[in-house]
């Protein structure tokens, strides 16, 4: 067991684990958990058509976008769009700040994707097949759990300076949820079942106003 590693459960706790290597490709990318209208819950990296409002905030733009790449020199910029960083991370999470204040000093731009509710949760098990943070991913290689020297390794094998080239004007992109929740929009007017007919409303008795009232004034 190391402690460099922090587990998140479904119901938020927090426990040590070994941090460790997989080789399959993991992409950042919005986990978007639909509600469908018959209640079926689904998971997909694109949003319901026509969807309405969503909860959280999107999350997809990582740091190869034009516009969090725009500003950064040509070499980093190269290597950020061939090797994206997406980092996951949760509160109260010690090796998360730690990951954070190294990819920071060194000056990797990075996705941040937090994890705080049950949704988080399942899609990190998804992604990742395990539920430990922080988790990176270089491109299509994933590293659990913060270690140093192994996030140096990777971090050097993929071409990153070993300091800042940032400019002073690079802004990181605000950490945002790894789940956005969307409801899927109702079936058409020809795919659901004809409305029940609705009884035509009484009309209003007329009220006569009474003697006391000369204005007339009829609610």
């Amino acid at each position: 067991m190391s402690s460099n590693a922090v587990r998140f459960s479904a119901l938020g706790a927090l426990l040590v684990l070994a941090g460790s290597f997989l080789s399959p490709a993991v992409q950042a990318q919005t986990v978007f958990r639909i509600v469908g209208p018959d209640g079926k819950v689904t998971y997909s990296d694109k949003p319901p058509p026509s969807a309405g409002e969503t909860r959280g905030t999107s999350a997809n733009a990582g740091p190869a976008s034009a516009g969090a790449s725009a500003g950064l020199p040509y070499a980093l910029r190269q290597v950020a769009a061939k090797y994206p960083v997406t980092l996951y991370t949760s509160d109260k999470c010690g090796p998360c700040i730690a990951g954070v204040s190294l990819l920071t000093s060194r000056g990797v731009p990075f996705t941040e994707k937090t994890v705080t509710t049950n949704e988080d949760a399942e899609a990190l098990q998804r992604l990742s097949g395990d539920n430990s943070l922080p988790f990176m991913t270089i491109g299509g290689q994933q590293l659990k759990g913060f270690s140093d020297a192994e996030w140096t390794q990777f971090l050097n094998a993929a071409g990153y300076p070993a300091s800042s080239t940032l400019p002073p004007s690079y802004r990181r992109p605000a950490p945002a949820p790894l789940v956005r929740v969307a409801e899927a929009p109702a079936r058409s007017a020809e795919g659901s079942a004809p409305a029940a007919a609705q009884p035509n409303p009484r009309p209003a008795p007329q009220v006569t106003p009474p003697a006391t009232n000369p204005a007339g004034i009829r609610f």
